[in-house]
């Protein structure tokens, strides 16, 4: 049982921190608007691809997940 209880605290420290980041999301004002993301606005059209901003958060959480995984 022990390693079940584990897994449900990680997953709900995962949840905590994805809530977290949705609240916080819209007041932090360069989150996906940097340099390298595309954004095309058509016609009848809107596309917004963030490949700087998925790439620097990408970074920030493999860092963040080998400095705290580490036993």
């Amino acid at each position: 049982m022990a390693p079940l209880g584990k897994l449900i605290i990680i997953v709900g420290l995962i949840l905590v921190m994805i809530g977290v980041l949705m609240w916080l999301g819209p007041k932090i004002p360069w989150l996906g608007k940097l340099p390298g993301d595309i954004h095309y606005e058509g016609k009848n059209i809107r596309i917004y691809i963030p490949l700087v901003t998925c790439l620097i958060l990408s970074v920030i959480i493999s860092v963040l997940l080998v400095v705290f995984g580490r036993k």
